[in-house]
């Protein structure tokens, strides 16, 4: 193993103690379902929270491997994730905004009347948490394993001891404004490096996302050059069902739909998406250019690797492509920083997310009524370590590259609580009978191909882990609508709601 890296180790140091401090200045000790309190921070602030809060080690790390290891197959990532905004924008951001509720199981409550929809979408919330950690994990882990010169086990361990001091540490409202510090962050360290690499190779450095057309012309003359042909990597099905499932998965991602109760009317709601689309575009412009010089310096420095040493690799490209290209430790420390920041602002959402679940939806709604905001408080702080610990062992040998982990969740939100929502908001006859039958329907639809999947191979076909949303989310539409045609109508007060006040013009 190689030793620590010195001056990565103090940027990274450096701007964990800038974060925490910013945190810590903001600190929230009130109960407000310890993740939305607070509705004060501003469209722009609310875009680049959410942009935050959506830089994941997916986003940083991730769609770069996947470009490296896979080319054209990887704007599925590209075109679902952002796609996901504009369908979220157009279908639900304004209408959450009026129907008022702070999460999706309350949410579900309030438009289902059904404690047991709530706790089924509570315990989705949950299962999408840990999911989604895992690949935040894995980066985290990669990233210290890089800096610190130790196996991945350790880098482990240490990453989640310093996840859990921060979120220990920083609390709820400090949280958000904290994601928009880390975004700046993040994007700087992103795209910054990236013009120094472009010059080293001596292509168009200014805007290397324009300009690195020269370098896709160039891979042909490569000997590990990447296939730039549409289906090299995968079939136009595999693609398209990637793609909605991402899209579908986006609308219905717990942790981005609870920014929509920070901002204090609708207009900033929908202007808040707007900035967060605009805020995430410049991460994902960039993706595909890291994995094309990286490409390029790996030719240049030697032999191809193996299919089995570039999977390995993949996840940390962005590192990587830096140190192929001869930059100094400081500027691949300043990558590195950055990708940890991406996975902390994540995991900060998904982690008070799934402890909000449990604390007030399962916790205070159906085990202790009773309960104090303090107690909630620190029910939720428990339910925290308790998911941290959880995600650590799922993590400790995780069976896919980062991007594919992420598309598991988001394949759960698509097929579970994106038709809820869309029904719950679009079709006032949906009831709660519709949304139980279609959450349980999309649970099994989700997991069916890893649990069916070895001994049923045309399921792991058409219902892949990663993309099974393009047959699943209709399915389980066309479940909720049967099932509520068959039982008996909403409450008339509910209905009337979404005509008076959800939809009102």
């Amino acid at each position: 193993m190689e030793g620590i890296k010195l001056t990565p180790a103090l940027l990274l140091a450096g701007t964990l103690g800038l974060s925490l401090l910013v945190g810590m200045i903001s600190r929230t000790q009130k109960g407000q379902y310890y993740l939305v309190s607070g509705r004060s921070i501003g469209r722009m602030g609310i875009g680049a929270a959410i942009a935050s809060n959506w830089m994941s080690a997916a986003s940083f790390l991730g769609i770069a491997g996947i470009f490296y290891l896979q080319g054209y197959m990887a704007f599925a990532y590209v075109v679902g994730w952002t796609g996901g905004y504009v369908l979220l924008l157009i279908l639900m951001a304004s209408q959450l905004r009026r129907f008022g509720k702070f999460t999706a199981p309350e949410f579900v409550d309030a438009r289902y009347d059904s404690p047991v929809a709530r706790c089924v979408s509570a315990v989705i919330t949950i299962l999408i948490t840990l999911i989604y950690c895992v690949a935040q994990y894995k980066g985290i882990a990669l990233v210290f394993s890089w800096i610190f010169g130790l196996d991945y086990t350790s880098s482990l361990f240490l990453g989640t001891l310093v996840v859990i001091g921060y979120l220990v540490l920083s609390g709820t409202l400090g949280a958000s404004r904290n994601q928009q510090f880390q975004y700046g962050i993040l994007i700087l360290s992103f795209i910054v490096p990236l013009m120094v690499i472009a010059k080293q190779l001596g292509y168009f450095w200014v805007f290397p996302q324009l300009g690195y057309g020269r370098a896709l012309c160039d891979l042909v003359h490569v000997s590990n050059g990447l296939s730039l042909a549409p289906w090299s990597s995968g079939s136009s099905y595999q693609w398209i069902a990637l793609c909605f499932t991402l899209m579908v998965g986006t609308a219905g991602l717990p942790h981005v739909l609870s920014r929509f109760y920070t901002v204090s009317n609708l207009r900033d709601a929908r202007w808040s998406v707007v900035w967060g689309i605009f805020f995430i575009g410049l991460l994902y412009w960039s993706a595909p250019v890291y994995a094309t010089l990286a490409r390029i310096s790996e030719g240049a420095n030697g032999p191809a690797l193996d299919p089995e040493a570039a999977r390995a690799l993949a996840d940390i490209i962005v590192i990587k492509a830096g140190e192929w290209a001869g930059l100094p430790f400081w500027l691949t420390g300043i990558i590195s920083a950055g990708a940890i920041m991406a996975a902390f602002s994540t995991v900060t959402g998904l982690l008070l997310t799934g402890a909000s679940a449990f604390s007030y939806d399962i916790y205070y709604r159906l085990i202790n009524p009773a309960a104090s905001d303090k107690k909630r408080v620190a029910v939720a702080k428990g339910a925290t370590l308790v998911l941290a610990i959880l995600v650590v062992a799922l993590a400790i040998n995780p069976p896919w590259l980062i991007a594919q982990i992420t598309a598991v969740a988001f394949a759960l939100a698509g097929n579970t609580l994106f038709p809820v929502f869309l029904l719950g908001i679009w079709w006032d006859r949906t009831n709660k009978y519709g949304a139980i039958a279609g959450m349980t329907t999309g649970l099994a639809v989700t997991f069916c191909a890893l649990l069916l999947g070895p001994s049923v191979p045309l399921i792991a076909t058409l219902l892949p882990a990663t993309s099974s949303a393009l047959l699943g989310a209709p399915l389980v539409i066309l479940v909720m609508i049967l099932v509520s045609l068959l039982t008996p109508p909403p409450p008339e007060r509910i209905r009337r709601f979404l005509a008076e006040e959800v939809h009102e013009s």
